[in-house]
């Protein structure tokens, strides 16, 4: 049995913590010797659209197509966790006005109500802004 450990790493050539010694991303020779080195890509619109299906069908929640492409876009433009919080709260959207698949709609107001890093982010600097000339 192996011992898994999973580093994510963009140090490049570096000294080895406690030592004077340069190696890629700062850990031994020895150790790095016996890694498996597994490069990452990010997902496509597919594979987030996927991706999405799946979590619907794992939490049971029944989606327009025309919901689930806007749910796709902005997985893209956000991040796939965004756009996974979204299903739950357009699912509960969806109950409150008394539907039975969750719409364009339902969607687009869970996108309003909460907003993701971005947009947040955004709206900060424009607060601060705003602070600054009172």
């Amino acid at each position: 049995m192996a011992p898994i450990l999973v580093v994510a790493t963009n140090r490049g050539i570096t000294t080895t913590r406690g030592t004077n010694y340069k190696s890629p991303h700062g850990i031994p020779i020895d150790f790095l010797d016996r890694l498996l080195i597994i490069s990452t890509q990010p997902y496509t619109e597919d594979d987030i659209r996927k991706i999405l299906d799946i979590r619907c069908q794992e939490e049971d929640v029944d989606i327009f197509d025309d919901a689930k492409v806007l749910l796709t876009k902005i997985g893209v433009e956000t991040s796939l966790r965004y756009a996974i919080n979204l299903i739950t709260s357009a699912a509960l959207a969806c109950q409150k006005r008394k539907g039975k698949v969750v719409e364009m709609e339902d969607v687009s107001r869970v996108y309003e109500l909460f907003w993701d890093v971005k947009r947040s982010t955004q709206y900060l600097i424009e607060y601060q802004k705003l602070v600054h000339v009172q």
